[in-house]
């Protein structure tokens, strides 16, 4: 609580002193605060107006900016309504579907078109190469007849001229045969050789196998019948048919091989087998006389195996010249109409027609 000094002390201070110290005062104070009207400082730097400040401006923008922080690109809603449309970059397509699906036609087009025509040059090539073998051939078989005064002559088998018995068969492998069967051709000629050979020791392995045992005569006997029927006949019936196939390329020589080779394979199988009073020394045969005679039993045995390889190179001969006859072009319409072109200018066939359809004519 302020306390009044005592009225004694003010009333010992002049009234006039008392004044001016408030008048001198009021009079310094009124210039300054006129001065503070205008400017507190004039040395400051002016206060900046901020033309966005305006309320057209601050209206404008403030819609503007409310938009973009409500913006969410990571929120839920925005993310399922574009999962659904959204487009992978390899199903983008610069150009139309229907002129891209016509673009993809025309190269499928073009390389069938290159495919077919590099097909048809190798045919042509092929065509070309065997015309020109053909060509070759009669041109030698030609020089060869000039120079044996017209005949060819027969060179197989190969016997001494002062035999009384001549050559039935003309056999060149170097002039018959193209170069690429060539190699097969002598392989099927090799397996006849030694397809003979085994039924020559055959042979004698049934009469040492009747040496021992008189009951087994049969065999020896039978086995004397497969060396002489079946060497002339497997030469005439499966080795001819495919030198003349790989030769002439001839269809019909293929298939007549194929289905004579096919029991000749059945005949292996069965003589390597070796049932007893077949005439054959197979396996069971030869095993059965272990017991008996070891000496004639491995003698046997022996044979046994070269009948078990002519099965087994007979198997894999038979798929080489199946391979070799798809590459030809042989077909069985070719059969067909080559059997029947033979057929028809065989002079014995001709003749046995003639005499047939004069005697119905004749009864008629």
């Amino acid at each position: 609580m302020r306390r009044t000094p005592p009225r004694r002390h003010q009333e010992q201070t002049p009234t006039v002193l008392n004044k001016v110290p408030a008048l001198l005062s009021a009079k310094i104070a009124l210039p300054f605060n006129t001065m503070a009207a205008f400017d507190n400082n004039p040395f400051a730097d002016p206060v900046d107006v901020n033309p966005f400040q305006d309320a057209s401006v601050t209206k404008a923008t403030r819609g503007a900016l409310d938009d973009i922080r409500e913006y969410n690109p990571f929120a839920t809603t925005e993310l399922k309504d574009h999962s659904d449309t959204t487009i992978p970059i390899s199903a983008v397509s610069s150009q139309p579907a229907i002129l891209q699906t016509s673009v993809e036609q025309s190269s499928r087009a073009s390389a069938a078109a290159i495919a077919g025509q590099a097909n048809l040059i190798k045919q042509q090539e092929e065509l070309e190469r065997k015309a020109a073998e053909l060509e070759r051939k009669e041109q030698e078989l030609q020089n060869r007849t000039t120079q044996n005064t017209g005949v060819i002559e027969n060179n197989w088998p190969p016997l001494p001229k002062f035999f009384p018995v001549k050559p039935c068969f003309y056999q060149d492998f170097e002039t018959d045969i193209p170069e690429e069967y060539r190699r097969i051709c002598r392989r099927m000629y090799y397996l006849w050789m030694f397809h003979s050979a085994t039924l020559f020791l055959n042979v004698l392995a049934c009469l040492a196998y009747f040496t021992v045992d008189s009951q087994y005569g049969i065999d020896f006997g039978l086995s004397i019948l497969w060396f002489l029927l079946f060497t002339p006949v497997s030469f005439i019936c499966w080795y001819r048919p495919v030198y003349k196939a790989f030769r002439s390329d001839s269809s019909f020589s293929f298939f007549f091989f194929f289905f004579v080779f096919f029991f000749q394979v059945a005949v292996y199988i069965i003589q390597t087998v070796g049932i007893p009073k077949w005439g054959n020394s197979g396996w069971i045969a030869s095993i059965t006389m272990i017991r008996v005679n070891l000496g004639v039993a491995v003698v046997m045995m022996v044979v046994a195996g070269f009948f078990t390889v002519n099965a087994v190179v007979a198997v894999l001969l038979l798929k080489m010249v199946h391979s070799k006859y798809r590459r030809t072009g042989a077909s069985f319409t070719k059969a067909q109409q080559e059997f029947s072109i033979g057929v028809l200018s065989n002079r014995s066939f001709q003749s046995a027609a003639t005499t047939a359809a004069q005697g119905a004519f004749g009864r008629n």
